[in-house]
């Protein structure tokens, strides 16, 4: 009798912790972050003037490096834009997610590497010549790459499927948003850079980390003005984030050694592929999702997490030696 009481008891908990789970779920699903027209500008200024001050660094010796090594190079760019977006759809069918997470999820995959992969690959002793060519193409191509991606893979999986039918979404005004972004930024600095090149030095040791100041202080007051909102659904969302991040370290670290890459260049493809530009996936979320929670808080949660997992990493690997790396002047 105490046996069918502590089952009934423990039946009742659990379909408890159920229904309170789905409830949460279709909760962060409908649930938008407060954000402002004014903000989104601030957002829109801070990543372009982060772009601006790494193009300044950018050379075209940068690119050349890319024919110099086509084996490294292509397993990083069909880690970045293949198996991350593949083993998402995989993490999506298995944890199956609300729609808008699923989507937030889609968009961060389909988003080029974060520009601060190269400062983590530098302090891990990996390849920094191969992290900032691998940075440079992705965020050049990701004008055509990140919307075809994100409609892409989105559509492969139902309800992320069915929710982008309902949004109406524009890939051409995507496309557009991203080149104004990331593509002018990168075009003008690398060409000041070509012409005035002492000048592009002295400005890209303010403007980088001037920009990551606006840029952490912009995901400073989002996080306070939506501070309840982060707090109610963290519980949920850390997880997905846990594992998602992992599955994108996973995809670079797993090709790297499938392709017998060197240890440098392994700690490269693994930071690359980690380390995704939430900055710009919050951008398009706010322009053209109107802030639709679970997509909004899934990318703001990666922003802050794959820092922490990307620094924690570098500063494991730093320890380990690795074979003779190319320098920027090697090139």
């Amino acid at each position: 009798m105490f046996d069918q009481g502590f089952l009934s008891f423990q039946h009742c908990f659990l379909y408890f912790k159920e229904n309170s789970s789905q409830k949460m779920q279709e909760a962060l699903d409908t649930s938008k972050l407060n954000f402002n027209q004014d903000s989104l500008l601030l957002l829109n200024l801070s990543l372009a003037i982060i772009m601006f001050g790494v193009a300044l660094d950018l050379k075209s010796t940068d690119f050349r490096y890319i024919f110099q090594n086509p084996k490294s190079f292509g397993l990083g760019i069909l880690s970045q834009f293949f198996f991350l977006p593949l083993l998402t759809l995989i993490l999506v069918n298995i944890i199956n997610p609300p729609p808008s997470v699923a989507l937030g999820m889609f968009l961060v995959a389909a988003c080029p590497g974060g520009n601060v992969s190269n400062f983590m690959t530098h302090l891990a002793k990996g390849n920094t010549a191969l992290s900032v060519s691998l940075t440079a193409f992705s965020t050049a191509f990701s004008i055509f790459l990140t919307p075809f991606n994100f409609a892409l893979w989105a559509g492969f999986y139902g309800p992320s499927a069915n929710l982008l039918k309902e949004i109406s979404l524009s890939y051409f005004e995507v496309f557009q948003t991203v080149a104004l972004i990331l593509g002018l930024p990168l075009m003008i600095g690398m060409y000041i850079n070509s012409r005035y090149p002492i000048w592009a030095s002295k400005a890209t040791s303010i403007l980088k980390p001037l920009s990551i100041l606006i840029f952490a202080g912009f995901v400073i007051i989002a996080f306070i003005g939506n501070y309840d909102l982060f707090l109610k659904f963290i519980g949920l969302i850390f997880l997905w984030v846990l594992a998602h991040n992992f599955v994108a370290l996973f995809s670079g670290f797993s090709l790297a050694k499938i392709g017998g890459l060197n240890l440098a260049d392994t700690k490269t493809l693994t930071i690359e592929t980690g380390i995704q530009n939430s900055g710009l996936a919050l951008v398009l979320i706010f322009t053209y999702f109107e802030g639709l929670g679970g997509m909004a808080i899934i990318a703001a949660w990666w922003g802050i997490w794959h820092i922490i997992s990307g620094m924690t990493i570098s500063s494991i690997w730093m320890r380990f030696s690795s074979s003779e790396i190319p320098s920027f002047s090697e090139k």
